[in-house]
């Protein structure tokens, strides 16, 4: 059973060889998820977070970062695996934009690794994806935010529950957005 899995494993990487989530080339050796310059690349947080938002901060002694510091957000607390840089930016909108959902698995793994020990200690129950509008749905065929909930449901044991929120709005996307605008174009977006 396990051979079967392998041979199979190793005629799909041949005819579809993986792609790195970091700088989108196909990756060598054959069976890894990231090739071995962009490993480096990708360093998770590591050291003093924001309590907020889990950017890393500048001094030990600080609870909140400049972003969190003085204004109000509609969550109590986050957790971020990596900085958002351009390095993040450019993998998550091969995510979102061009039907790289492998990069998806890839995230969700590594939010397991890196996340579960907090997350747990959290409680938390389930995991909720911020769905999206079914047109866009329909036009992109998944939610990213579904996959990267699925991987780390398959890791961590915590249930997914992708029906407890509903996009009843479409909204503008967020990232040609300001703060202000985008906490204006979240109003009323949900049920």
């Amino acid at each position: 059973m396990a051979a079967g899995r392998l041979i199979g494993n190793f005629c799909l990487d041949l005819l579809y060889p993986r792609r790195c989530p970091v700088c989108d080339e196909i990756v060598v050796p054959t069976g890894k998820i990231i090739c071995k310059k962009c490993l480096d690349r990708l360093v998770p947080v590591q050291g003093p977070r924001c309590f907020r938002c889990s950017k890393p901060l500048m001094k030990a002694e600080d609870e909140f970062c400049y972003d969190c510091g003085g204004k109000p957000h509609s969550y109590n607390r986050g957790i971020a695996v990596f900085s958002y840089g351009s390095v993040l930016a450019k993998s998550l909108y091969q995510l979102k934009y061009h039907n790289r959902k492998e990069y998806g698995v890839f995230y969700g793994k590594y939010a397991a690794r890196y996340a579960e020990k907090q997350i747990r200690k959290w409680g938390i129950e389930a995991l909720i994806p911020v769905p999206i509008h079914p047109k866009r749905l329909a036009k992109r065929g998944y939610n990213q935010a579904e996959l990267l909930a699925a991987e780390l449901s398959k890791h961590s044991g915590i249930p997914v529950n992708s029906k407890l929120i509903i996009r009843k709005k479409k909204t503008k996307p967020q990232k040609d957005l300001t703060i202000q605008e985008r906490q204006n174009n979240l109003k009323k977006a949900f049920k």
